[in-house]
């Protein structure tokens, strides 16, 4: 999770709220338990000296199409985040593509990256962060290879006084329904980061939900005491799953998990993080999850360093682990 340093303030205070929830999932909830099975080196190595992606390859967002996985991820290269491509079979054998987005325009000159991709109705949909302060912007693709943005930011910071007064970020974009849901991260005056969403029919025009945030940073001491952020949802064993990177004090980085019947009143499933870096590649960060179901098995892509730094810089690395949760 990149923390925001914002030195601007912007009043767009202008958006649209609304009271929802989501779908409930079908059946019971019964009592779980999870078991995480990680471990080895990076899926996605950084770039060589010079490449976009050459200091931090970090934010995987993995969909699939056709058979194929489809993975845009963040690269920095010591001045810039970018967003770029990466193709596999079997999501740990990855061939890059290269970059694909770069900030420009309103995006300024520092992040265009950091995003959430859905292929919906027919091509990529790619929601990313941009600007500063930090907004939620979107680009299109059909082939993954040529994309076009949609200019403006389709999320705008909240107005004074807000929970995410001085930053939306980390959107995480999910279909159930008619429904488009994008969980992301806000940023109020005070710095704290806390999570919250957001609905819409068309990806382009969204209702934050008017009792936003729906997790509030951790208690003191916890591994999520100094932030929240890149949530990554999903729905099984009669609820919706939430992991969600949790930074304490010393820009350590661990992911956590919570749960819902709704999608919107989430409760943490361990006050302890539920993935933590088990190699030297990832001691220090692990972070950015982005979520694969199949059956009682989650495939996690993740980011992973080996510094704690507040933004960038981490020796960051993308690595993959397996999640399961299992009826007790």
């Amino acid at each position: 999770m990149k923390r925001l340093l914002v030195v601007a303030m912007v009043c767009a205070g202008c958006g649209r709220y609304a009271d929802f929830g989501l779908p409930r999932p079908d059946g019971a909830a019964p009592a779980v338990r999870v078991r995480w099975e990680g471990g080895g080196g990076p899926v996605i190595a950084r770039g060589s000296k010079g490449e976009w992606d050459s200091v931090d390859a970090l934010n995987p967002s993995v969909v699939v199409r056709d058979g194929l996985l489809w993975n845009l991820y963040s690269g920095y290269d010591g001045r810039t985040w970018h967003t770029g491509a990466a193709v596999s079979r079997d999501g740990r054998v990855w061939e890059k593509h290269g970059r694909v987005l770069s900030p420009e325009g309103w995006e300024g000159s520092y992040i265009a990256a950091n995003g959430s991709l859905l292929w919906d109705r027919g091509e990529f949909w790619y929601w990313y962060q941009a600007g500063d302060p930090p907004r939620i912007a979107l680009a299109r693709s059909a082939d993954g290879k040529i994309w076009h943005k949609h200019g403006p930011a389709v999320m705008e910071t909240g107005p004074r006084g807000s929970w995410d007064e001085r930053a939306a970020a980390d959107p995480y974009v999910i279909r159930a329904g008619e429904w488009l849901y994008l969980f992301y991260l806000g940023q109020d005056r005070a710095a704290r980061q806390r999570l919250g969403v957001a609905r819409s029919n068309d990806g382009i025009q969204w209702s934050k939900l008017r009792r936003n945030p729906v997790l509030e940073e951790g208690a003191e001491g916890m591994f999520d005491e100094n932030g929240l952020g890149e949530p990554a949802v999903w729905q099984s064993h009669g609820r919706w799953w939430m992991l969600y990177t949790g930074r304490d004090r010393r820009e350590f980085r661990r992911i956590g998990l919570a749960e819902s019947r709704d999608g919107v009143a989430w409760k943490r499933y361990s006050e302890a993080p539920v993935f933590a870096g088990p190699e030297p590649w990832n001691s220090k960060v692990v972070c950015d999850p982005s979520v694969e179901v199949q059956g009682g098995v989650v495939r996690v892509w993740y980011g992973g360093g080996d510094a704690a730094q507040p933004a960038e810089n981490l020796n960051g690395q993308v690595g993959l682990a397996e999640m399961r949760i299992e009826a007790q």
